[in-house]
């Protein structure tokens, strides 16, 4: 691994300088405690803004097609996260969008592409379903083809954003007769079609999730995404860059694995409780000595371990920092008396559902164990008697 600086050029300090300005002046107070207030990782006004900004478009576009270089996509994503900037839909939304110039109708991407890349259409993603737990494929909610048009019930679960989206990404199972994995077909599902309705839920982090319930939702045969019977192909495609088990650049400046941003606000914390604590008391010291170092390593891991690694270092690491400050750890932030300014708080909250967005680590730790390390798959079968 190469952890050499990368000398910005006088464009790309310019740049860096204007995203810096843009930011300031768009991610105000407001936009913060409205994203506190409402958990919803999304604001409106700001989005639509990066959009006319050209923010949107030159994120999402190659750069021999107007977007940025690498050099830039990164300055670009540390600076949204350095700015505490809502802005998990849009990576969202941009996954969806890539899957569908592989597999979407012409004429679809034709109508909705522009409109996403100015920020006014958003995309989410109907995967999990109440009773199906990490694996996606084990689908109950039904397609059944009416002529031209298919009628969709059933239910989905953490379809997060889907107050804020206009198209629902949704697996059904248009075959129930079929094989698993053969049965699925994907459709881009408009999310103010009747029958469409999106309940709220709110995590323990204090994120907003929705369950999505769709009763008779009638959707012409335009929204398939892909072949019929054809969706696991298309939802693999998804899962992958989901996953960040793509393939990355040779350039080296992709983020190394998801969740990076969550990891940036632990540090943060680390730098908040160190910055308070009793550091001249050596236990004090090693322990934060130890979060500091497993943080680098949780930052510097790639793809699947590097998603493994920043959700577990959360995870032991949150109830160390409460404990380093007592029970002033335990009040929330903008809260009078808390220790570090309900830092640590926050991310003790945050550590358990970071290892559940976007799959288990427990379906991680399978993933590298086949992928990575050539095992087997797990036997889940129960112990033979004796």
């Amino acid at each position: 691994m190469d952890f050499s600086r990368v000398e910005l050029s006088t464009e790309d300090e310019e740049f860096q300088r204007q995203v810096r300005a843009d930011l300031d002046r768009l991610v105000t107070e407001d936009v913060i405690a409205h994203d506190r207030e409402t958990g919803e990782n999304f604001h409106e006004g700001l989005h639509l803004a990066l959009g006319d900004l050209g923010y949107l478009a030159r994120d999402f576009n190659r750069e021999a097609d107007g977007g940025f270089s690498a050099v830039q996509r990164r300055i670009f994503d540390l600076e949204i996260g350095r700015a505490h900037a809502p802005w998990f839909h849009w990576p969202t939304t941009m996954m969806v969008a890539r899957t569908l110039l592989k597999f979407a109708d012409p004429d679809l991407l034709a109508e909705i592409m522009p409109s996403v890349l100015a920020g006014r259409t958003r995309l989410c993603l109907g995967y999990t379903e109440p009773e199906g737990g990490s694996d996606v494929a084990t689908v109950k909610t039904k397609a059944v083809r009416d002529g031209d048009a298919w009628i969709i019930n059933g239910a989905k679960m953490f379809t997060s954003n889907a107050h804020n989206a206009q198209y629902v990404f949704l697996i059904t199972n248009s075959d129930p007769e079929a094989p698993k994995h053969k049965n699925l077909t994907m459709f881009l599902v408009p999310m103010d079609s009747p029958g469409v309705e999106v309940q709220g839920i709110r995590t323990v982090d204090g994120d907003r999730t929705n369950i999505t319930y769709y009763s008779d939702v009638r959707v012409d045969d335009k929204y398939r995404i892909g072949e019929v019977n054809g969706g696991w192909a298309v939802l693999r495609d998804a899962l992958n860059s989901e996953h960040g088990t793509v393939e990355r650049n040779a350039e080296g400046l992709e983020k190394l694995a998801t969740m990076t941003e969550h990891i940036l606000l632990m540090a943060e914390a680390v730098d908040g409780v160190a910055a308070v604590a009793p550091v001249d008391d050596d236990a004090v010291a090693y322990r934060l000595g130890r979060a500091a170092a497993r943080l680098e390593a949780a930052l510097s891991a790639p793809a699947m371990s590097g998603r493994v690694l920043i959700a577990q270092t959360m995870r032991d690491t949150a109830p160390e920092l409460m404990d380093i400050l007592g029970a002033a750890a335990s009040l929330p932030v903008a809260t009078k008396g808390a220790a570090d300014d309900g830092g640590a708080e926050y991310i003790f909250r945050l550590a358990s559902p970071v290892g559940i967005y976007g799959g288990t680590l427990e379906i991680f730790r399978n993933m590298i164990a086949q992928q990575i390390l050539g095992l087997g798959r797990p036997n889940y079968s129960p112990p033979i008697k004796r």
